[in-house]
Order: C-alpha cells, then sequence, then structure tokens
C-alpha cells in the first residue's frame, strides 16, 4: 500500500476532498469534474495528479477522454489503519499519572543565562 502519510496529506486539501466525493459518486472527467467544482481544468488536473501519486484515484481512457475513479479498496486500508492506529494501547509511564510536577522529564527548563 502507498504511504498512509501522503495519502493523509493528498486528502487534507478541501477541493481534492470535495474532488474525491465527486468521484466516488461518479466516474468523471476532467471537464466535467471542473464544471462541478467550479475550478479550471487546470487546476482539477492539478489535483487529480496529486490523488493518482498516492494513488488513491485511477484513470481509465474512455474515447478520447480519461474517466477517472477512486481505488475504494485503497481507501479502506487507510481507514483500517487510521483504527488500528486508534485501538493502540497507552503505556502508562511516571509523566502518565495524574502528579506531573515533580517528575524530571516534565519540569521546565531554567535558563542559567538569566
Amino acid at each position: 500500500m502507498p504511504e498512509l502519510l501522503e495519502i493523509i496529506k493528498s486528502l487534507g486539501d478541501e477541493t481534492r476532498y470535495k474532488l474525491l466525493n465527486l468521484l466516488l459518486q461518479h466516474d468523471l472527467c476532467v471537464g466535467t469534474l471542473a464544471k462541478r467544482l467550479g475550478i479550471s481544468e487546470s487546476a482539477v488536473s492539478q489535483h487529480l495528479k496529486i490523488l493518482r501519486n498516492a494513488g488513491i484515484v485511477r484513470g481509465e481512457k474512455r474515447g478520447y477522454f480519461t474517466h477517472y475513479y477512486v481505488d475504494r479498496e485503497l481507501l479502506r486500508e487507510v481507514a483500517k489503519e487510521i483504527v488500528e492506529l486508534s485501538e493502540l494501547e497507552r503505556i502508562e509511564t511516571e509523566c502518565s499519572k495524574s502528579d506531573t510536577k515533580n517528575h524530571s522529564c516534565c519540569r521546565k527548563e531554567v535558563d542559567k543565562n538569566v
């Protein structure tokens, strides 16, 4: 699977997120995506390039146009990894306890030059 952080970063842009939502509903070409999003075809192409490089979106040539679609299985894998991350066990340390002011790792360093 492509790197998780690359995928998350690619989804971090509002326009790409909207683009993904459209592509989850329909396979669409650049021109149609541009009209629906109200942005230029060039801008759509740039956003699609980022999503393609992350592996989220794929294209299929149909006649003169390439229609894009979402790799749903990749999205499921990413969702699974995020769920697994949320289920990591918390490891109790000295700092995990309620009274942290006396722990050496939590004390503020005093600048001795002042």
